[in-house]
């Protein structure tokens, strides 16, 4: 069967897909015998909660949404947004003779797929139709070699989500009771919020160690140019032999690893750069090796996601979002993929462009293979190319911004990938002298040519540490030999501190779960998201900070649900997951075993094929006994000084001495602060501060008492009222309440102050028509109201100064429609790798915000306009960017086809009020479209 204009004599052909972008690209290669629709991701689901679960489910099925009694069947139930859409594909299927479903060829995709038949429950023949690339090319041959539903990779995917399910739903509630309410838990993201909290204990423990070394310049007494400079810069490796310390050879606190160094202090630095003064220094060695770098693999998920975080500033969320609309539109394969293997085509379409770009000298004699280093990696995907059997340039594609960016970053990695090696030579010149004082020193450098670029002519890797040399970086060497004298032309003495292990970045994180296994690369986005949208984890510009509340959740987890946070055993779950989609494994027994523990079930691990007897125990057991479970103890640190940080119910708070007593300090701790901030003199200073209410004095005219206090949202002044007032039902009496003004300080706010904060709205006048004109303080700052029409003040003191007539002058001027005047921006961060514009910080009604002057993204908790960095304000725009546009298209199209309708006379009338309605739902149910599928995908594993 071919997808020509011929099938529509054939019959009529139905072909769903996951989203309407992808619907609409395929629609445009088939004939006219098929209609394309999309599922819009998932069309069911285990139900959110129990009012989504049938009547006739009680107990803990109700709860759980999976039976565990019965074999953990899970329930499954459409969800109320995906009705209409379910009924328009049973509507759609009942006009057609057959069904394919192409859906993604992973596991997921393999379960949407299972899910619409189960549904749809089609009468007509139904095909599997898988690929890779959206081409046209790619979409025929999919027509016309369909395939059986892959049931265990439905099971595999569904043993995932039932899992994920009973771990989510049984340890979430213990943080509930136990920390915080709306906590949530997950097998992946707990494990991945432990590891940002593991790195910053190692940054609170860390103590810095303070090193000294010498830095010398030579001079070979020669006129140099660019193949032979005229000196170089070398660094003093020994004294006497013996190894000089560098940070490296410190452990993390501050102490040498090893005997055998030399550990100079700045006095001993100094001295030896005395004592080498006048030293005549001579080449002790040249040591000359070839350099040779082979080119980088194609991309997979994760690396895409760590080099798009590196060269363009993208977000993992991001950078999936944008590759998501490139492989919809048909410029890139499958963006979710373990693999880097490419196919012939690919293989002979980059080639072929190698030789066309760069020559045939960059062509290897034989196509280059990668073996795939993921652990049971789904290798029926290839790696992530452009799309097609020859490959578009990106200049070609006519691509902009963000796609742009990403699509070329990727052709850019799957051309080099065939390209030669690149080679040079490496060379290390070491220099020996005699210091004054006897002492044997030895400095050393090194240096690197390219004497053939090969494939890093077309792509270089970026690295997660600034510092990190990049591949293409060459140090060129004076040409000297052994026994060559040499000049010190400058002897330097340089102080270092050892720094603490860095913060995870995006990338590098998800670098760390694929290097332990733990999780399926394709989630690792959406897990990344997960947590910082819970306020686990918030962003210092690019660095991921855990807050204080993660601390809290972890230290829980460990303490009570050590195995369900331990890494090994995260991992050798992910193997167990794996050997059930490959057969060697079966679910239930699985399941039994590790919610219910040892010996659940008739069949035992041995039989269910878990192999290592004692990895899995009962998830039921350790949610039910929580009386061992002290809520104060894990949400309690000790800072120093007897000063205890704890993670209460409205944020974290330090406190001293017991509460009630009379030595009992407590002060409440920013929850932007970095951990490894609070140091004890910080705690101190925060303690220091005035807390409590400040009585101000008694209201003359109510006899009121009215105090101040710092509130949750600044400080404020309110009066106490009486014993006995009612404060709920209908006569209720609520406190005067008034924010203090950016002017004022708890300290120094007066009686006289607070009454007259109080006092406001004021009272201006009235105008000639007798409307009130009153003075007011509001979310944006001071103004004035008369009617509707409200004008903004200058300050806030005007609010007790300004006069009628000033007001009615204010009033008399015609009304600011557009903005006003631009503020100067408050921090210039540079060029934006996307759009090529400057980037600044500007202070807006919101707050400050970074932009490019085409795209504005507000700042976020965490970031500050003092501390943000360049690449933290291009991650920022990427992802504004990515969550942008495609909902407009949604709402429009829809929405013109409804007129049409009124054409006919009035019998229709009731036809196109009907009408109407249809195409609203339908504009509802696209609008869902970017966000559903892109949830589709994160469900996966939490």
């Amino acid at each position: 069967m071919s997808p020509t204009s011929d099938t529509a004599h054939g019959g009529r052909r139905l072909v769903i897909v996951e989203s309407p972008a992808k619907a609409k690209t395929i629609k445009g290669y088939l004939g006219p015998g098929y209609v394309v629709e999309a599922s819009v991701g998932h069309i069911r689901d285990l139900p959110n909660g129990a009012a989504e679960v049938p009547e006739k489910y009680t107990g803990e099925v109700r709860r759980l949404g999976v039976d565990v009694e019965h074999d953990f069947q899970p329930i499954y139930v459409v969800n109320a947004d995906k009705k209409a859409q379910v009924k328009k594909l049973k509507d759609l299927l009942k006009d057609s003779d057959e069904l394919f479903l192409a859906t993604d060829e992973d596991r997921e995709g393999e379960a949407i797929a299972w899910h619409l038949l189960e549904v749809l429950k089609p009468k007509v023949p139904v095909h599997r139709m898988v690929f890779h690339e959206i081409t046209k090319d790619a979409i025929r041959s999919a027509v016309a070699n369909p395939r059986e539903l892959n049931q265990r990779m439905v099971d595999a995917q569904e043993t995932r989500r039932i899992l994920d399910r009973l771990y989510g739903y049984e340890v979430s509630p213990v943080l509930w009771k136990k920390v915080m309410p709306r906590l949530s838990a997950g097998r992946v993201q707990s494990v991945a919020t432990r590891l940002v909290v593991e790195r910053e204990r190692e940054r609170i423990a860390f103590r810095s160690a303070e090193y000294w070394d010498l830095t010398g310049t030579f001079g070979t007494g020669r006129a140099g140019d660019a193949s032979d400079p005229s000196s170089l810069v070398a660094r003093l490796a020994t004294v006497d032999g013996k190894r000089v310390a560098q940070g490296r050879d410190f452990d993390s606190l501050g102490q040498l690893k090893s005997a055998n160094t030399l550990h100079l202090d700045e006095t001993n630095a100094r001295a030896l750069a005395t004592a080498l003064e006048n030293t005549n220094f001579a080449v002790r060695s040249v040591e000359s090796k070839p350099y040779r770098r082979s080119p980088y693999a194609p991309f997979r998920t994760t690396t895409l996601q760590q080099e798009a975080s590196r060269k363009l500033g993208f977000g993992a969320k991001a950078t999936m979002q944008v590759a998501q609309k490139l492989y919809e539109n048909g410029f890139i394969t499958y963006m979710r993929t373990d693999s880097t293997t490419l196919s012939d085509t690919a293989v002979a379409a980059a080639r072929a462009q190698v030789t066309q770009l760069y020559g045939a000298d960059y062509l290897p004699a034989q196509p280059r293979t990668y073996a795939g280093k993921v652990k049971n990696a789904q290798e029926a995907h290839e790696a992530i190319r452009p799309s097609g059997d020859r490959f578009r340039t990106p200049a070609e594609t006519g691509l902009t911004g963000d796609q742009f960016k990403l699509y070329e970053l990727i052709w850019k990695r799957t051309v080099a990938s065939q390209m030669k090696d690149a080679t040079g030579n490496s060379v290390t010149v070491k220099i020996a002298g005699t210091a004054a004082d006897g002492r044997d020193v030895e400095f050393s450098a090194s240096g690197k040519t390219i004497t053939f670029h090969g494939f890093l002519k077309a792509y270089v890797e970026g690295a997660d540490d600034p510092n990190a040399e990049l591949d293409d970086r060459e140090r060129r060497l004076p040409q000297v030999g052994e026994g060559d004298p040499l000049s010190a032309e400058e002897i330097s003495v340089d102080g270092h501190a050892t720094k603490p292990p860095a913060r995870y970045t995006e990338a590098s994180l998800v670098k760390e779960l694929e290097e332990r296994e733990i999780g399926r690369p394709s989630t690792y986005a959406s897990i990344i998201g997960t947590i910082l949208d819970r306020g686990y984890v918030f962003k210092k510009g690019t660095a991921l900070v855990p807050s204080f509340l993660s601390f809290a959740v972890v230290n829980l987890l460990e303490k009570h649900f050590g195995r369900l946070v331990d890494y090994d055993f995260t991992a050798r779950m992910e193997d167990d997951l794996d050997r059930i989609a490959r057969g060697e494994a079966q679910a239930v027994p699985w399941l039994k075993r590790f919610y219910f523990g040892e010996g659940a079930g008739t069949g035992g691990a041995a039989d269910a094929g878990n192999g290592d007897g004692d990895h899995l125990g009962g998830l039921k057991e350790l949610v039910t006994d929580l009386g061992a479970i002290d809520a104060r103890e894990v949400s309690s640190f000790p800072v120093g000084n007897d000063i205890v940080l704890r993670v209460g119910r409205y944020g974290p708070y330090i406190e001293r001495g017991e509460k009630d007593s009379e030595n009992h300090q407590r002060a409440d701790v920013p929850e932007d602060l970095a951990p490894d901030e609070l140091t004890v003199d910080l705690a101190e200073e925060l303690l220091a501060k005035p807390s409590g209410d400040f009585e101000l004095g008694t209201d003359p005219a109510t006899g009121h008492q009215i105090i101040a206090r710092d509130g949750r949202y600044g400080p404020y002044v309110t009066e106490v009222l009486p014993e006995g007032t009612p404060k709920t039902g209908k006569n209720a009496v609520k406190p005067r309440t008034a924010s203090l003004f950016k002017s004022m300080s708890l300290d120094t706010v007066t009686l006289d102050d607070a009454l007259k904060l109080m006092s406001l709205p004021r009272v201006v006048g009235k105008d000639a028509e007798g409307v009130e004109i009153t003075a007011q303080n509001g979310r944006y700052g001071p103004y004035l109201k008369k009617g509707t029409d409200s004008r903004s003040l200058q300050s806030e003191d005007q609010l007790f100064t300004i006069t009628l007539q000033e007001a009615l002058e204010i009033y008399s001027q015609p009304k600011q429609r557009g903005r006003a005047a631009a503020k100067p921006p408050l921090k210039e961060l540079g060029e934006d790798p996307v759009s090529g514009k400057p980037v600044v910080v500007k202070d807006g009604r919101f707050g400050p915000y970074v932009t490019d002057g085409e795209t504005n993204a507000t700042l976020r908790s965490g970031d500050s306009v003092e501390e943000i960095t360049p690449e933290r304000g291009y991650e920022l725009l990427a992802e504004k960017r990515a969550k942008a546009p495609a909902k407009k298209t949604a709402k429009k199209a829809p929405a013109k086809k409804a007129p049409a309708k009124k054409a006919p006379a009035k019998k229709t009338a009731a036809k196109t009020t009907a009408a109407k309605k249809t195409a609203a739902k339908k504009t509802t149910a696209k609008k869902t479209v970017a966000k559903k599928t892109t949830a589709s995908k994160a469900a996966a594993e939490d």
